[in-house]
């Protein structure tokens, strides 16, 4: 590729100028973007096709079934958080809990996974939850037009690995997040493999700063990843899915936390490691 074209393949895709003076030169940053951005693309496609059969159930009545699609619908939204909430209304109507509303279940505007949630776990029906399950469909396939076109900032996609794990260690360790459905651990490890995904893709240019780094990385990966297994429903069936999470006790809780944490502040460092702060 001559000098030019990395030049209008990187404004492209949103990345610095060569001018910024970072770790890595921006035409170095353009395939792991593309790719990341490939990765987006197809956890929305199979995140619509989820929401379409989960949004069915719940509209057909079928209690047992909506309630079976909860949690492996909700993977593919969250292993593509750090996209998806660059469009604030829309990850606030998809995603956001009842602790953001002043009524709280009661409040008109809350919608969403939390919301549908309520109602098939909390009061075990699906009576009233045609409204949420037709806005929630509605809201996905408008996330799915908006990232098509969507210039991926390199920022915002390094940034985003640390942004999930940290997210997993501030809040989700507590079980605030799928307080009813007690599916937590699903939604962990969608975050862990959105993360993962990133690191993955930046690896070989951060292995050019710091091979320890990538190393230790890595390695805590492979710690947590370790210690969720123990908790799969069936360790030779990745889609069988986890336990409740009120099985995890809280020293079991706070033993995840650990590795967690450290995780998260590790890769907290990529983007400077990249020249992208």
């Amino acid at each position: 590729m001559k000098p030019h074209q990395h030049l209008i393949a990187a404004a492209t895709l949103g990345l610095l100028p060569l001018a910024a003076q970072a770790a890595v030169s921006p035409d170095a940053l353009v395939g792991p973007i593309a790719e990341y951005k490939l990765y987006v693309l197809d956890n929305l496609e199979q995140f619509v096709d989820h929401t379409e059969k989960f949004t069915a159930a719940v509209e057909a009545g079928d209690l047992h079934n909506a309630q079976a699609l909860y949690a492996p619908t909700r993977v593919y939204y969250e292993r593509i958080e750090p996209i998806a909430e660059l469009f604030a209304d829309l990850d606030a109507s998809i995603d956001a809990r009842e602790d953001d509303y002043e009524q709280g279940v009661k409040d008109p505007d809350f919608t969403g996974f939390h919301r549908i949630e309520y109602g098939l776990f909390h009061e075990h029906s699906t009576e009233d939850l045609n409204a949420y399950a037709e806005r929630l469909m509605s809201d996905v396939n408008e996330l799915d037009h908006r990232v098509q076109d969507l210039t991926f900032p390199p920022e915002t996609v390094v940034g985003g690995a640390a942004a999930l794990m940290e997210e997993v260690a501030a809040t989700k360790v507590s079980g605030e997040e799928d307080r009813y459905s007690r599916t937590d651990l699903w939604d962990f490890q969608a975050n862990i493999d959105g993360a993962r995904e990133i690191f993955t893709l930046f690896k070989p240019l951060a292995a050019q700063e710091d091979a320890d780094f990538v190393k230790r990385v890595d390695d805590n990966f492979d710690d947590v990843e370790t210690t969720l297994a123990t908790y799969r429903v069936d360790a030779d069936d990745p889609d069988a899915g986890f336990e409740s999470y009120d099985e995890v006790n809280k020293n079991d809780r706070r033993a995840l936390a650990g590795p967690v944490t450290v995780l998260a502040e590790d890769l907290s460092t990529l983007r400077g490691l990249l020249g992208l702060n």
